[in-house]
């Protein structure tokens, strides 16, 4: 195959540019490659082809839609510039078929106007940013639900992707919600799923490795790294089973599993708990501040 081919294959079918340099992408990888979806959360575990995949779909972003603009943001710069790095790698693995412009630690500017740059996960800082074709989130679980407010609005002009992926971090936050979400496409993947193999014809996640890695690192740590389960975190007093338990048994319903008004709750108490408290005003049994009907004392949500 020519050189000219294997760039006109590339372009048109990312997993052969991955091919082009050796990677043989997974079936779940060559799906979030070939059929790109508006919002892709990836729950994948640890060494699970996360950064490789991410990187294959920003360079071939960058090299075959002109003038993009791709975002990569982790929780830290150094995070935010190791997935960088794999990317430039991939991309002069590829020969630079698109001649770059100028090429830094950070960032890489192509002669066809496309962008490639590095961020930390600062709420205050990463502003300034707009019209995004690609932002690619690294340890999502680990980036704060403050950033994901700053950096959503950048995607608003393009109508870009958002390509989301970690391992689980406790049932709370952003990633654990949009893994509930029908806005996105949530692939899973554990580590026994993983086909990959050693030369050897080993299984990279064999049964021996994994049972080793369960007695060394223990059963609630194992599940979240290598199960991809979204369990809750050491030390709490309380686990959200718990709350929510305690919630149903009341007849209320949990807010933590309900979000919203809770079925049960009246919508005037949901409202007010969201406003500043009331010095109720009572007339005719009524407030005539907030219209709230006076209750028992112990049932004033105020």
């Amino acid at each position: 195959m020519t050189r000219l081919s294997q760039h006109l294959a590339g372009a048109l079918d990312p997993v052969r540019l991955a091919a082009q340099i050796g990677l043989n992408p997974d079936p779940w990888q060559a799906r979030v490659l070939r059929e790109p979806h508006h919002r892709d959360l990836l729950v994948v575990h640890r060494q699970g082809g996360k950064s490789v995949t991410a990187a294959v779909a920003a360079v071939h972003q960058g090299m075959f839609v002109p003038k993009s603009l791709i975002l990569v943001v982790s929780p830290s710069q150094r995070q935010s510039q190791e997935l960088f790095r794999t990317m430039l790698t991939l991309y002069r693995s590829l020969g630079r078929p698109v001649p770059s412009e100028s090429e830094n630690a950070l960032s890489v500017t192509l002669e066809n106007g496309s962008r490639v740059v590095a961020l930390p996960a600062d709420a205050v800082t990463i502003r300034g940013y707009s019209a995004a074709n690609l932002l690619i989130i690294d340890e999502a679980a680990f980036v704060s639900d403050d950033t994901m407010v700053a950096v959503r609005p950048m995607l608003a002009v393009s109508n870009g992707r958002l390509l989301a992926m970690s391992t689980p971090w406790g049932r709370r936050g952003w990633f654990y919600e949009a893994s509930r979400s029908p806005e996105w496409r949530v692939t899973v993947v554990t580590a026994e799923q993983c086909p990959r193999k050693h030369p050897d014809g080993k299984l990279v996640f064999s049964p021996e490795y994994l049972e080793a890695e369960r007695a060394g690192m223990g059963e609630l740590k194992f599940r979240r790294e290598y199960m991809c389960e979204f369990s809750d975190l050491a030390g709490l007093m309380f686990g959200a089973d718990d709350i929510a338990a305690i919630f149903e048994s009341t007849g209320v319903g949990s807010p933590l599993l309900e979000p919203g008004r809770p079925p049960g709750l009246p919508a005037k108490a949901v409202r007010r708990a969201k406003e500043p408290r009331c010095a109720h005003l009572w007339r005719d049994g009524r407030c005539v501040r907030c219209g709230w009907e006076r209750p028992a004392p112990e049932a004033d949500p105020c």
